[in-house]
């Protein structure tokens, strides 16, 4: 017979009238190999049928199920009982819009950091789909691939200081997302174009260094090697601002 866990969850329904945010606690047997998304499933399907949580695929790749857990911004997909301690607390990723218990609306805000980064490869080239395919360098397809294993589960974000204090701040995933393309040879965006966006307090320059994002991704990507990229590429352009752009 295993464990009974407490699970103490945040509950809240913002379109319920008269409803306040407030913790319920559940009881729940632990089995082997029980995973967070299968205690809430099953404290759903028996204790709790309006309990909201999101998920979709169930195995660490949609990054539908972000949560706080125990204080920490992760996957409930990811996350096993058994390295948790009799007592859970579960509570929605902070800064996104909340929909319901621990339901956000991680998409408005990933949405919109897409279009700002304008996030698509910027080329004069004309398409011509008989054309061998462009070859790319192994090494540099795999650097570029290390970024865009990013899911989009938001716990970054949830995890960033500066994204709590400023919103506009492009956040991990933001920056990330503009470091895979500042390595793609197809993107023929230059860096003075690249620094008008990202040279900022809403930018690289905005990342007070932290790095709670590097510690709560669920994906392991190598945040700390891209900013310091960026932050080298965008260093480069001041200086070279401050010298009306002299090589």
């Amino acid at each position: 017979m295993g464990r009974t866990l407490n699970c103490k969850i945040f509950r809240y329904n913002p379109t319920k009238e008269n409803d306040k945010p407030h913790i319920d606690t559940f009881y729940l047997e632990e089995t082997p190999r029980l995973n967070l998304f299968t205690a809430l499933s099953k404290i759903r399907e028996e204790q709790a049928p309006d309990l909201m949580f999101d998920f979709v695929c169930r195995a660490g790749i949609c990054g539908s199920c972000g949560m706080v857990i125990n204080g920490r911004p992760t996957l409930a997909c990811r996350t096993l009982t058994s390295d948790l301690p009799d007592t859970i607390e579960l509570f929605p990723l902070p800064f996104f819009k909340l929909l319901g218990d621990l339901s956000v609306d991680t998409g408005i805000w990933f949405r919109d950091m897409a279009e700002r980064v304008e996030s698509w490869i910027h080329t004069e080239t004309k398409f011509d789909p008989i054309a061998e395919e462009e070859r790319m360098n192994n090494t540099l397809a795999n650097e570029i691939y290390e970024s865009e294993r990013c899911i989009e589960c938001g716990c970054c974000i949830a995890g960033c200081a500066t994204a709590q204090v400023f919103p506009e701040f492009l956040g991990a995933a933001g920056l990330n997302r503009i470091g895979r393309f500042l390595i793609d040879p197809r993107d023929q965006r230059g860096n003075e174009e690249w620094f008008e966006l990202i040279s900022t307090d809403e930018g690289i320059f905005g990342c007070f260094g932290m790095m709670a994002c590097d510690d709560v991704c669920p994906k392991d990507l190598p945040l700390l090697e891209v900013f310091a990229h960026i932050r080298q590429k965008m260093t480069g352009m001041t200086l070279k601002t401050l010298g009306g752009f002299k090589s």
